[in-house]
């Protein structure tokens, strides 16, 4: 698999029959902080090079034609595709001991820092996905079709003997149920679609349910969320399937009444763990199937595929200041990980540009999902435009570049020539643009002299930030980037005082 599977294994529930005894809370990382609801860690993919393009796991977008067009430019980044489960997430409790002799273990998943700060501006709901007269059933990849579409004997049922049957889970929209098989995986590392459906119910408890109305999802003893963890500790697929249905008529109930879109609208900022869980869904059901084709990278050129973490670009999201009301640019987007990342966390009118063809054709798969996904769980993303084929070339991605407001190029495995030309682009983009990039643009100790008055990296001013471990797919340790905002003030003052 890929970018969020290895992201999805960090918080997986699996059922394990054991000897009755007292379960314990496995903490395999921090618990996550009350102000960003839980989720499955995961990462965004980012498929460097190829555009510094071939970006690891969050992306979709417009693609050309020519597979082999210009294959030396463009890295994303250097990489590794790794194979990804579905979010693991192990639940058990200690007072459920009595319950069962099925131990359900909970690894919960690393603690995260709160995404971008509120934007007033911000308009989180979809309307029309609760308007009622226009939700007729649309396109999705429904959690059934990835488990039916295995090969026979992938996944066996999930409580025990006898035939795997159907589950319906209800978003917090008015939108369609999503199909589930209750099945298991025989691969720990293959889709699980029963966490899948524990962390929907989770993700919307802990977001679309207002305080007065919480008790019924989140009391300790009666509550939704701790009915559905004892029917997984005894391994009940009747308590199971109960609490589900529960949980749905619960949703219809407080979106029929209107109290579900009074929290959203009331909602500026959607936090990391909701962001992950959306685009979690989307990479399973159209990248991960399809994951091992992004193996097919050249080395030491500028097409290397290679993924920036869900957590590293909200932080770069932040360092930048990004609003729903300005445009965001991902040159070497990938599969359309960052793209749809910003898309969701920020609301932001967002662009990518890739050239390697498949990484492209993935991320239009993931680019329609996407929209599906935001539908389901009722919000409104900013629009997505990915675009195929060279970013140096693509007169949409050059237009497009004088109007950014942030622009993220994973030059990590670019060659020299290829950020040469990048710089050349600079002096199009407006006072105030912020450039994020893995390798800076400008040399260490550049000072403005009379002798290079015409370079562009003179209209640069440079931060250097560091990165810390898991925040990129090709390595476990941490590192810096760079923040390049444009700022003439500088050069102006050099030439003045030549005078």
């Amino acid at each position: 698999m890929g970018f969020f599977d290895h992201l999805q294994k960090g918080g997986a529930f699996s059922l394990q029959p054991q000897k009755n005894q007292v379960r314990k809370v496995v903490q395999t990382r921090p618990a996550p902080s009350k102000s960003a609801p839980n989720t499955p860690e995961s990462r965004s993919p980012r498929v460097q090079p190829s555009s510094e393009r071939a970006r690891k796991t969050h992306a979709a977008r417009s693609v050309s034609s020519d597979p082999d067009a210009r294959p030396s430019k463009r890295l994303n980044t250097p990489t590794r595709v790794r194979k990804r489960p579905t979010p693991e997430q192990r639940l058990s409790s200690d007072d459920d001991a009595s319950d069962s002799d099925v131990s359900f273990e909970v690894r919960k998943r690393a603690r995260t820092s709160a995404s971008a700060e509120p934007d007033t501006e911000r308009r989180m709901r979809s309307v029309k996905a609760f308007s009622e007269e226009v939700t007729r059933p649309f396109k999705m990849v429904h959690a059934s079709d990835i488990t039916s579409s295995q090969k026979s004997g992938a996944f066996k049922p999930a409580f025990g003997a006898g035939k795997a049957k159907e589950i319906l889970l209800q978003y917090p929209s008015a939108c369609q149920k999503e199909k589930f098989d209750c099945v298991v995986p025989r691969d720990s590392a293959d889709f699980r679609p029963i966490d899948d459906i524990v962390q929907v119910i989770e993700t919307v408890s802990d977001n679309y349910i207002p305080n007065e109305e919480a008790d019924e999802f989140n009391n300790e003893t009666t509550g939704i969320r701790r009915r559905l963890r004892r029917a997984l500790a005894v391994a009940s697929e009747t308590q199971f399937r109960d609490t589900v249905d529960d949980f749905n008529k619960a949703i219809e109930r407080l979106r029929i009444s209107g109290s579900i879109a009074k929290q959203l609208d009331a909602t500026q900022r959607i936090g990391l763990p909701w962001v992950e869980r959306i685009l979690i869904q989307t990479y399973a059901r159209t990248v991960s199937p399809r994951v091992e084709s992004l193996r097919q990278y050249e080395n030491g050129t500028d097409n290397v595929y290679g993924e920036l973490l869900p957590r590293f670009i909200s932080n770069i999201f932040k360092e930048t200041k990004l609003k729903s009301g300005q445009v965001f640019v991902d040159l070497g987007s990938g599969v359309g990980n960052v793209v749809l990342q910003a898309a969701l966390e920020i609301g932001c009118e967002s662009w990518g540009c890739e050239m390697m063809n498949n990484a492209c054709d993935l991320a239009d798969l993931q680019q329609a999902e996407f929209k599906a996904r935001c539908r389901l769980w009722g919000i409104a993303p900013g629009k997505t435009h990915l675009v195929r084929g060279d970013f140096l070339e693509q007169e949409s991605i050059v237009s497009v570049l004088k109007r950014a407001d942030v622009i993220l190029i994973n030059n990590q495995a670019f060659t020299p020539q290829l950020n040469n030309e990048l710089i050349n682009h600079f002096l199009d983009m407006k006072e105030g643009c912020r450039i994020v990039s893995l390798k800076s643009f400008v040399p260490a100790g550049h000072k403005i002299q009379s002798r290079n008055l015409n370079s562009p990296i003179n209209l640069l001013k440079v931060e250097q930030k560091n990165y810390w471990s898991n925040s990129v797919s090709w390595t476990d340790v941490g590192g810096t980037y760079f923040i390049a905002t444009k700022d003439s003030s500088r050069l102006k003052a050099f030439m003045d005082s030549s005078l």
